[in-house]
């Protein structure tokens, strides 16, 4: 299951049924979980944890420190889940002590070829990350976002779950849950109605989270008049609340 021909550091942790290819280096300070494939030419460097059933592709850089200045070798993490694949090329950095120190991916995820994933971003469950996607430093991405091939990221950015990210976006600004955008800088389109169908939404669910948009986007009202004005809505309370959290979390202001 080990090809002789990799590198592992004594120091490393290496779980039940680990698929290691030829070449690939494997560091001290860095846990495999069980069932992982990490394929020929990977590097994993530490602090990392890795959990079960990952897949790394050829040339992949997994949990090197981070280019940002302002880092100094501190001992920061980078957290991976379960179920992940990482195809060809991607690169993960750990973070800074100046942030969360540490850089954090959760379950199910798909980032495709040469995806970056920069420090202290920290990604949920079920997303899909694009060929050449680029997240910046400190970026937060929701459960079930989409970006699209080429799309980049600004630092400190909010992703909110279930959006959908055009191809060649720059998001300077935060994505507000459901909403879709596209451009450079991105513009928001309409609510991601394909994606929330695709997961079960009901059609009374996605006709109010239609309604919340166009309070938000529609009607020219200020951010506050428009969260006002979403707290009224009784039906599908649950899943406009998202919504009105993403809103009121932001900090950089949203992309409209």
């Amino acid at each position: 299951m080990i090809d002789p021909r990799a590198i592992i550091d004594p120091g490393a942790k290496i779980g039940d049924n680990v698929q290691i290819g030829p070449w690939t280096l494997v560091g001290p300070n860095v846990e495999i979980g069980d069932g992982c494939n990490i394929h020929s030419h990977v590097v994993l460097k530490g602090p990392t944890v890795i959990g079960k059933n990952n897949r790394i592709f050829q040339f992949s850089t997994v949990g090197e420190d981070t280019p940002d200045l302002k880092y100094k070798g501190e001992p920061t993490r980078l957290i991976i889940g379960d179920n992940n694949t990482f195809r060809e090329g991607v690169t993960l950095h750990r973070g800074t002590i100046q942030d969360k120190g540490e850089t954090v991916i959760g379950n199910n995820n798909l980032l495709m070829a040469y995806v970056h994933v920069g420090h202290d971003c920290k990604l949920g469950d079920n997303i899909i990350l694009v060929n050449n996607a680029s997240l910046a430093g400190h970026v937060d991405v929701g459960d079930w976002a989409i970006l699209s091939g080429y799309t980049l990221i600004h630092q400190y950015v909010s992703i909110g779950a279930h959006t959908f990210v055009g191809a060649g976006s720059f998001l300077p600004m935060d994505l507000p849950t459901y909403v879709t955008c596209l451009g450079s800088p991105a513009t928001v389109r309409t609510i991601n109605a394909e994606g929330l169908r695709r997961r079960g939404f009901s059609k009374e669910q996605i006709a109010d989270i239609n309604r919340a948009f166009k309070t938000v986007y529609r009607r020219g009202l200020k951010l506050e008049e428009a969260i006002a004005e979403l707290e009224k809505m009784e039906r599908s309370r649950d899943v406009i609340e998202p919504l009105i959290q993403s809103l009121r979390n932001s900090k950089r202001g949203i992309t409209r």
